[in-house]
Protein backbone atom coordinates (compact mmCIF):
# COMPACT_ATOMS: atom_id res chain seq x y z
CA UNK A 1 0.00 0.00 0.00
CA UNK A 2 1.19 3.71 -0.41
CA UNK A 3 2.71 5.33 2.32
CA UNK A 4 0.42 8.01 3.57
CA UNK A 5 1.89 10.92 2.19
CA UNK A 6 1.97 9.65 -1.04
CA UNK A 7 -2.06 9.33 -1.67
CA UNK A 8 -4.39 11.78 -3.10
CA UNK A 9 -5.20 14.47 -0.61
CA UNK A 10 -8.96 13.34 -0.36
CA UNK A 11 -7.47 10.30 0.64
CA UNK A 12 -4.64 11.75 3.05
CA UNK A 13 -7.27 13.18 4.86
CA UNK A 14 -9.45 9.59 4.61
CA UNK A 15 -6.64 8.24 6.08
CA UNK A 16 -6.21 10.24 9.10
CA UNK A 17 -9.74 10.29 10.18
CA UNK A 18 -9.57 6.86 10.69
CA UNK A 19 -6.54 7.16 12.49
CA UNK A 20 -8.15 9.44 15.09
CA UNK A 21 -11.38 7.34 15.28
CA UNK A 22 -9.35 3.90 16.07
CA UNK A 23 -7.31 5.66 18.27
CA UNK A 24 -10.12 7.23 20.53
CA UNK A 25 -11.35 3.48 20.26
CA UNK A 26 -10.92 1.29 23.65
CA UNK A 27 -12.22 -1.50 21.61
CA UNK A 28 -9.75 -3.99 19.56
CA UNK A 29 -12.45 -6.12 18.19
CA UNK A 30 -13.13 -6.78 14.16
CA UNK A 31 -14.55 -4.12 12.08
CA UNK A 32 -17.88 -4.43 10.86
CA UNK A 33 -18.25 -2.24 7.66
CA UNK A 34 -21.94 -1.45 7.21
CA UNK A 35 -23.76 0.33 4.17
CA UNK A 36 -27.50 2.08 4.58
CA UNK A 37 -28.41 4.63 1.91
CA UNK A 38 -32.23 5.66 3.11
CA UNK A 39 -33.73 5.95 5.80
CA UNK A 40 -35.41 2.40 6.65
CA UNK A 41 -31.83 0.99 5.88
CA UNK A 42 -30.75 3.31 8.92
CA UNK A 43 -33.40 1.59 11.43
CA UNK A 44 -32.47 -1.87 10.54
CA UNK A 45 -28.60 -1.13 10.49
CA UNK A 46 -29.13 0.65 13.86
CA UNK A 47 -30.55 -2.61 15.46
CA UNK A 48 -28.32 -4.55 13.56
CA UNK A 49 -25.64 -2.45 15.78
CA UNK A 50 -27.72 -2.78 18.90
CA UNK A 51 -28.00 -6.59 18.68
CA UNK A 52 -24.03 -7.26 17.13
CA UNK A 53 -22.70 -5.19 20.58
CA UNK A 54 -25.11 -7.46 22.64
CA UNK A 55 -23.11 -10.35 21.32
CA UNK A 56 -19.80 -8.76 20.94
CA UNK A 57 -19.03 -5.59 22.80
CA UNK A 58 -15.74 -5.53 21.39
CA UNK A 59 -16.81 -5.06 17.51
CA UNK A 60 -15.97 -2.05 16.27
CA UNK A 61 -18.30 0.06 13.41
CA UNK A 62 -17.79 1.63 10.34
CA UNK A 63 -19.21 2.55 6.77
CA UNK A 64 -22.33 5.17 6.02
CA UNK A 65 -25.40 5.33 8.17
CA UNK A 66 -28.35 7.83 9.06
CA UNK A 67 -29.03 9.36 12.45
CA UNK A 68 -30.21 6.39 14.13
CA UNK A 69 -26.80 4.12 13.60
CA UNK A 70 -24.86 7.47 14.14
CA UNK A 71 -26.28 7.41 17.89
CA UNK A 72 -24.91 4.02 18.36
CA UNK A 73 -21.30 5.32 17.98
CA UNK A 74 -21.36 5.25 13.68
CA UNK A 75 -19.03 8.02 11.97
CA UNK A 76 -20.91 7.75 9.45
CA UNK A 77 -18.56 8.14 5.92
CA UNK A 78 -20.69 11.06 4.68
CA UNK A 79 -24.03 11.91 4.86
CA UNK A 80 -26.28 8.92 3.99
CA UNK A 81 -29.15 11.22 2.63
CA UNK A 82 -26.64 12.04 -0.34
CA UNK A 83 -27.48 8.22 -1.57
CA UNK A 84 -31.29 8.60 -1.19
CA UNK A 85 -32.42 8.95 -4.94
CA UNK A 86 -34.67 7.70 -6.93
CA UNK A 87 -35.83 7.66 -10.53
CA UNK A 88 -34.66 7.78 -13.93
CA UNK A 89 -33.62 11.34 -14.01
CA UNK A 90 -32.95 11.63 -10.08
CA UNK A 91 -29.84 9.06 -10.56
CA UNK A 92 -28.81 10.67 -13.87
CA UNK A 93 -28.13 13.83 -12.44
CA UNK A 94 -26.37 12.67 -9.48
CA UNK A 95 -24.76 9.94 -11.73
CA UNK A 96 -20.83 11.71 -10.80
CA UNK A 97 -21.25 12.29 -7.25
CA UNK A 98 -23.02 8.84 -6.85
CA UNK A 99 -19.75 7.45 -8.49
CA UNK A 100 -17.38 9.89 -6.01
CA UNK A 101 -19.26 8.54 -3.19
CA UNK A 102 -18.66 4.62 -4.47
CA UNK A 103 -15.19 5.49 -4.77
CA UNK A 104 -14.88 6.72 -1.13
CA UNK A 105 -16.65 3.91 0.27
CA UNK A 106 -14.18 1.50 -1.47
CA UNK A 107 -10.87 3.21 -0.22
CA UNK A 108 -12.58 3.12 3.19
CA UNK A 109 -13.05 -0.40 3.67
CA UNK A 110 -9.85 -1.53 1.89
CA UNK A 111 -7.92 1.29 4.77
CA UNK A 112 -10.16 -0.31 7.60
CA UNK A 113 -9.99 -3.69 6.80
CA UNK A 114 -13.39 -4.93 7.99
CA UNK A 115 -13.95 -8.85 9.05
CA UNK A 116 -17.34 -8.35 7.45
CA UNK A 117 -18.57 -5.52 4.54
CA UNK A 118 -22.73 -5.55 5.30
CA UNK A 119 -24.82 -3.88 2.91
CA UNK A 120 -28.52 -2.87 3.77
CA UNK A 121 -30.63 -2.79 0.75
CA UNK A 122 -29.89 -0.26 -2.01
CA UNK A 123 -28.90 -3.27 -4.21
CA UNK A 124 -27.99 -1.17 -7.19
CA UNK A 125 -24.77 0.59 -5.25
CA UNK A 126 -24.09 -1.79 -2.54
CA UNK A 127 -24.21 -4.49 -5.65
CA UNK A 128 -21.53 -2.19 -7.10
CA UNK A 129 -19.55 -1.59 -4.18
CA UNK A 130 -19.22 -5.42 -3.37
CA UNK A 131 -18.35 -6.22 -6.66
CA UNK A 132 -15.12 -3.52 -5.98
CA UNK A 133 -14.31 -4.87 -2.73
CA UNK A 134 -14.79 -8.56 -3.98
CA UNK A 135 -10.60 -9.17 -4.39
CA UNK A 136 -10.44 -8.31 -0.31
CA UNK A 137 -9.78 -10.50 2.21
CA UNK A 138 -13.88 -10.11 3.68
CA UNK A 139 -17.14 -11.38 4.11
CA UNK A 140 -19.79 -10.19 2.51
CA UNK A 141 -23.25 -9.78 3.76
CA UNK A 142 -26.30 -8.41 1.72
CA UNK A 143 -29.15 -7.48 4.67
CA UNK A 144 -32.73 -6.84 2.45
CA UNK A 145 -32.85 -9.12 -0.43
CA UNK A 146 -32.97 -7.68 -4.12
CA UNK A 147 -36.95 -7.73 -4.76
CA UNK A 148 -36.44 -10.47 -7.70
CA UNK A 149 -40.00 -11.97 -7.43
CA UNK A 150 -41.48 -8.78 -8.20
CA UNK A 151 -39.49 -7.44 -11.12
CA UNK A 152 -36.76 -8.99 -13.37
CA UNK A 153 -36.84 -12.77 -11.93
CA UNK A 154 -34.27 -13.99 -13.89
CA UNK A 155 -31.29 -11.74 -12.90
CA UNK A 156 -31.96 -13.74 -9.99
CA UNK A 157 -28.75 -16.20 -11.25
CA UNK A 158 -26.59 -13.23 -11.00
CA UNK A 159 -26.32 -13.00 -7.47
CA UNK A 160 -24.34 -15.98 -7.19
CA UNK A 161 -20.94 -15.67 -5.61
CA UNK A 162 -21.84 -11.97 -4.83
CA UNK A 163 -22.50 -12.69 -0.83
CA UNK A 164 -21.68 -14.76 1.48
CA UNK A 165 -24.61 -14.58 2.84
CA UNK A 166 -28.05 -13.12 2.17
CA UNK A 167 -30.36 -12.07 4.89
CA UNK A 168 -34.16 -12.57 3.39
CA UNK A 169 -37.13 -10.48 5.52
CA UNK A 170 -39.25 -12.56 3.73
CA UNK A 171 -39.76 -16.33 3.90
CA UNK A 172 -41.07 -16.83 0.51
CA UNK A 173 -37.92 -15.20 -0.99
CA UNK A 174 -35.03 -18.04 0.47
CA UNK A 175 -36.57 -20.58 -2.17
CA UNK A 176 -35.95 -17.98 -4.86
CA UNK A 177 -32.39 -17.47 -3.71
CA UNK A 178 -31.29 -20.93 -2.68
CA UNK A 179 -32.14 -22.50 -5.92
CA UNK A 180 -29.70 -19.77 -7.76
CA UNK A 181 -26.79 -21.25 -5.47
CA UNK A 182 -27.23 -18.19 -3.01
CA UNK A 183 -26.31 -18.93 0.69
CA UNK A 184 -29.55 -17.63 2.23
CA UNK A 185 -31.01 -16.95 5.68
CA UNK A 186 -34.49 -15.86 6.61
CA UNK A 187 -34.64 -13.36 9.56
CA UNK A 188 -37.70 -12.00 10.22
CA UNK A 189 -38.93 -8.15 9.56
CA UNK A 190 -37.11 -5.52 11.83
CA UNK A 191 -40.63 -3.83 11.54
CA UNK A 192 -41.81 -5.96 13.87
CA UNK A 193 -39.76 -4.76 16.24
CA UNK A 194 -41.81 -1.07 16.22
CA UNK A 195 -42.92 0.13 19.66
CA UNK A 196 -46.17 0.50 18.81
CA UNK A 197 -47.40 -0.12 22.78
CA UNK A 198 -45.41 3.35 23.43
CA UNK A 199 -48.63 5.43 21.85
CA UNK A 200 -50.97 7.19 23.74
CA UNK A 201 -53.35 8.66 21.49
CA UNK A 202 -55.22 10.34 24.69
CA UNK A 203 -51.77 12.03 24.61
CA UNK A 204 -51.18 13.54 21.45
CA UNK A 205 -55.23 14.43 20.92
CA UNK A 206 -54.40 16.51 24.42
CA UNK A 207 -51.08 18.13 22.99
CA UNK A 208 -52.40 19.09 19.92
CA UNK A 209 -56.11 20.52 21.16
CA UNK A 210 -58.16 17.72 18.77
CA UNK A 211 -61.40 17.11 20.09
CA UNK A 212 -62.18 13.16 20.96
CA UNK A 213 -65.32 13.29 18.05
CA UNK A 214 -62.45 14.72 15.47
CA UNK A 215 -60.94 12.47 12.64
CA UNK A 216 -57.32 12.29 12.18
CA UNK A 217 -55.66 11.18 9.05
CA UNK A 218 -52.29 10.11 9.70
CA UNK A 219 -50.08 10.62 6.42
CA UNK A 220 -46.95 9.07 4.88
CA UNK A 221 -45.13 10.61 2.04
CA UNK A 222 -42.05 8.79 1.97
CA UNK A 223 -38.69 9.87 2.71
CA UNK A 224 -37.15 10.60 -1.02
CA UNK A 225 -37.10 13.95 -2.00
CA UNK A 226 -38.93 12.69 -5.06
CA UNK A 227 -41.76 11.16 -3.65
CA UNK A 228 -41.92 14.10 -1.43
CA UNK A 229 -42.45 16.25 -5.43
CA UNK A 230 -44.83 13.49 -6.78
CA UNK A 231 -46.95 12.63 -4.05
CA UNK A 232 -47.67 15.61 -1.53
CA UNK A 233 -49.51 17.66 -4.28
CA UNK A 234 -51.97 15.15 -4.65
CA UNK A 235 -52.38 14.41 -0.75
CA UNK A 236 -52.75 17.55 -0.42
CA UNK A 237 -56.05 18.20 -2.52
CA UNK A 238 -57.04 14.87 -0.91
CA UNK A 239 -57.17 16.24 2.04
CA UNK A 240 -59.34 19.14 0.67
CA UNK A 241 -62.19 16.91 -0.72
CA UNK A 242 -62.26 14.89 2.60
CA UNK A 243 -62.74 18.10 4.61
CA UNK A 244 -65.72 18.68 2.83
CA UNK A 245 -67.47 15.73 4.64
CA UNK A 246 -65.05 16.02 7.62
CA UNK A 247 -64.91 19.76 8.47
CA UNK A 248 -63.33 18.35 11.53
CA UNK A 249 -60.68 16.45 9.92
CA UNK A 250 -56.94 16.92 11.07
CA UNK A 251 -54.31 16.17 9.13
CA UNK A 252 -50.93 14.73 10.36
CA UNK A 253 -48.24 14.20 8.65
CA UNK A 254 -44.79 12.11 9.79
CA UNK A 255 -41.40 13.90 8.69
CA UNK A 256 -38.62 12.11 7.82
CA UNK A 257 -35.00 13.44 8.90
CA UNK A 258 -34.58 13.85 4.89
CA UNK A 259 -37.51 15.36 3.78
CA UNK A 260 -38.14 17.65 6.88
CA UNK A 261 -37.57 21.02 5.88
CA UNK A 262 -39.34 20.31 2.22
CA UNK A 263 -42.47 18.96 4.04
CA UNK A 264 -42.59 21.93 6.33
CA UNK A 265 -41.83 24.97 3.12
CA UNK A 266 -44.53 22.58 0.71
CA UNK A 267 -47.66 22.48 3.76
CA UNK A 268 -47.25 26.01 4.54
CA UNK A 269 -50.30 27.36 2.12
CA UNK A 270 -52.53 24.23 2.79
CA UNK A 271 -55.81 25.02 3.56
CA UNK A 272 -56.33 22.52 6.23
CA UNK A 273 -52.98 23.09 7.87
CA UNK A 274 -50.91 19.88 8.84
CA UNK A 275 -49.79 18.69 12.56
CA UNK A 276 -46.13 17.89 11.60
CA UNK A 277 -44.52 15.30 13.70
CA UNK A 278 -41.28 14.30 14.18
CA UNK A 279 -39.65 12.00 16.73
CA UNK A 280 -39.77 8.39 17.19
CA UNK A 281 -42.30 8.75 20.46
CA UNK A 282 -44.28 11.62 18.74
CA UNK A 283 -44.61 9.01 15.99
CA UNK A 284 -46.30 6.66 18.47
CA UNK A 285 -48.77 8.83 19.69
CA UNK A 286 -49.69 9.98 16.17
CA UNK A 287 -49.90 6.06 15.42
CA UNK A 288 -52.11 5.51 18.70
CA UNK A 289 -54.65 8.71 17.73
CA UNK A 290 -54.97 8.13 14.15
CA UNK A 291 -58.17 6.87 12.65
CA UNK A 292 -56.53 5.74 9.36
CA UNK A 293 -53.53 6.74 6.63
CA UNK A 294 -52.79 7.65 3.26
CA UNK A 295 -49.75 6.27 2.64
CA UNK A 296 -47.22 5.61 -0.41
CA UNK A 297 -46.32 1.92 -0.62
CA UNK A 298 -43.17 0.19 0.68
CA UNK A 299 -42.46 -0.47 4.55
CA UNK A 300 -44.46 1.92 5.71
CA UNK A 301 -47.95 -0.21 4.87
CA UNK A 302 -46.36 -3.18 7.14
CA UNK A 303 -45.36 -0.40 9.96
CA UNK A 304 -49.10 0.90 9.41
CA UNK A 305 -50.23 -2.75 10.19
CA UNK A 306 -48.64 -3.68 13.11
CA UNK A 307 -49.96 -0.53 14.78
CA UNK A 308 -53.44 -1.39 13.31
CA UNK A 309 -53.94 0.87 11.15
CA UNK A 310 -56.52 0.61 8.60
CA UNK A 311 -55.13 2.63 4.85
CA UNK A 312 -54.81 3.54 1.52
CA UNK A 313 -52.30 3.27 -0.67
CA UNK A 314 -51.16 5.99 -3.13
CA UNK A 315 -47.96 5.79 -5.14
CA UNK A 316 -46.92 7.31 -8.60
CA UNK A 317 -43.22 7.37 -10.08
CA UNK A 318 -42.11 9.77 -12.83
CA UNK A 319 -43.39 8.42 -16.55
CA UNK A 320 -39.33 6.91 -17.90
CA UNK A 321 -39.67 4.94 -15.22
CA UNK A 322 -43.27 4.32 -14.85
CA UNK A 323 -42.83 2.91 -18.67
CA UNK A 324 -40.03 0.67 -17.45
CA UNK A 325 -41.63 -0.64 -14.69
CA UNK A 326 -44.60 -1.89 -17.35
CA UNK A 327 -41.87 -3.83 -18.86
CA UNK A 328 -40.70 -5.45 -16.01
CA UNK A 329 -42.25 -5.58 -12.90
CA UNK A 330 -44.52 -9.11 -12.62
CA UNK A 331 -46.73 -9.06 -9.49
CA UNK A 332 -50.16 -7.30 -9.80
CA UNK A 333 -49.79 -5.85 -6.78
CA UNK A 334 -47.68 -2.87 -5.51
CA UNK A 335 -48.68 -2.79 -1.74
CA UNK A 336 -47.17 -5.25 0.53
CA UNK A 337 -49.91 -6.30 2.37
CA UNK A 338 -51.30 -7.06 -0.99
CA UNK A 339 -48.69 -8.60 -2.68
CA UNK A 340 -48.36 -11.16 1.03
CA UNK A 341 -51.87 -12.04 0.80
CA UNK A 342 -51.80 -12.30 -2.73
CA UNK A 343 -55.03 -10.60 -3.37
CA UNK A 344 -56.04 -6.90 -2.32
CA UNK A 345 -56.79 -6.28 1.18
CA UNK A 346 -55.76 -2.69 0.87
CA UNK A 347 -57.02 -0.57 -1.57
CA UNK A 348 -54.12 0.97 -3.55
CA UNK A 349 -53.95 3.24 -6.49
CA UNK A 350 -51.10 3.92 -8.58
CA UNK A 351 -49.84 6.17 -11.42
CA UNK A 352 -53.14 7.74 -13.42
CA UNK A 353 -55.13 6.22 -10.83
CA UNK A 354 -53.73 8.67 -8.14
CA UNK A 355 -56.12 10.85 -8.31
CA UNK A 356 -57.73 12.96 -5.22
CA UNK A 357 -60.50 12.25 -6.23
CA UNK A 358 -60.47 8.44 -6.41
CA UNK A 359 -58.41 8.28 -2.88
CA UNK A 360 -60.73 10.73 -1.05
CA UNK A 361 -63.61 8.79 -1.68
CA UNK A 362 -61.66 5.30 -0.25
CA UNK A 363 -60.64 7.42 2.93
CA UNK A 364 -64.15 7.97 3.26
CA UNK A 365 -65.03 4.86 3.20
CA UNK A 366 -62.72 3.78 6.11
CA UNK A 367 -63.71 6.81 7.76
CA UNK A 368 -67.78 6.33 7.66
CA UNK A 369 -68.00 2.08 7.89
CA UNK A 370 -66.34 0.40 10.62
CA UNK A 371 -67.38 -2.79 8.95
CA UNK A 372 -65.06 -1.59 6.32
CA UNK A 373 -62.17 -1.15 9.00
CA UNK A 374 -63.09 -4.09 10.56
CA UNK A 375 -62.28 -6.23 7.66
CA UNK A 376 -58.94 -4.44 6.48
CA UNK A 377 -57.55 -4.89 10.11
CA UNK A 378 -58.39 -9.14 10.44
CA UNK A 379 -56.56 -9.57 7.55
CA UNK A 380 -53.52 -8.10 9.09
CA UNK A 381 -52.67 -10.42 11.87
CA UNK A 382 -52.27 -13.58 9.75
CA UNK A 383 -49.78 -11.40 7.18
CA UNK A 384 -47.33 -10.55 10.39
CA UNK A 385 -47.30 -13.79 11.44
CA UNK A 386 -45.42 -14.96 8.02
CA UNK A 387 -42.60 -11.97 9.33
CA UNK A 388 -41.65 -13.29 12.31
CA UNK A 389 -38.32 -15.00 12.91
CA UNK A 390 -38.52 -18.91 13.02
CA UNK A 391 -37.03 -18.95 16.98
CA UNK A 392 -39.72 -16.79 18.35
CA UNK A 393 -37.75 -15.74 21.38
CA UNK A 394 -35.72 -13.84 18.83
CA UNK A 395 -36.36 -10.36 17.58
CA UNK A 396 -35.76 -9.87 13.40
CA UNK A 397 -32.08 -8.12 14.35
CA UNK A 398 -31.26 -10.86 16.97
CA UNK A 399 -31.53 -13.21 14.52
CA UNK A 400 -30.08 -11.26 11.66
CA UNK A 401 -27.01 -10.83 14.06
CA UNK A 402 -26.55 -14.69 14.64
CA UNK A 403 -26.18 -15.02 11.03
CA UNK A 404 -23.45 -12.23 11.29
CA UNK A 405 -21.62 -13.42 14.05
CA UNK A 406 -21.41 -17.24 12.20
CA UNK A 407 -20.17 -15.80 9.73
CA UNK A 408 -17.72 -13.84 11.38
CA UNK A 409 -16.44 -17.07 13.11
CA UNK A 410 -15.64 -18.80 10.20
CA UNK A 411 -12.52 -19.02 8.70
CA UNK A 412 -11.88 -17.16 5.05
CA UNK A 413 -10.33 -19.47 3.29
CA UNK A 414 -13.38 -21.83 3.63
CA UNK A 415 -15.68 -19.04 2.94
CA UNK A 416 -13.54 -18.38 -0.16
CA UNK A 417 -14.02 -21.91 -1.93
CA UNK A 418 -17.66 -21.95 -1.32
CA UNK A 419 -17.89 -18.77 -3.96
Amino acid sequence: MAAVNELPDPLVKLVEELDADFSNQDKDGAVIWILAGEPSADMIGARLIQALSERDPSLIFAGVGGTQMEALGLRSLFPMRELSVMGVWDIVFHYFHLRQRLFECVQDIILSHPAVVITIDHPVFSGKLLHRVSHLETRRIQYVAPQVWAWRPKRVVTYKGRWDKLLCLLPSEVPWFQNAGVNTAFVGHPVLQSGYYHGKGRRFRHQHNIPENAKILLIMPGSRKTEIKTLLPIYRKTVELLAKDFPDLRPVILLGQNVKNMIIRRTKKWKQPPILVAGKFAKYDAFAACDCALTKSGTSTLELAVHNIPMVVAHKVGPIFAFLARFFITVPYICMLNILANREIVPEFIQENCKPKKLAEALKELLLHPEDRAKQLAEFPEILAELRPKDFNKSPSQAAADEVIKLLHRPLDEIEEER
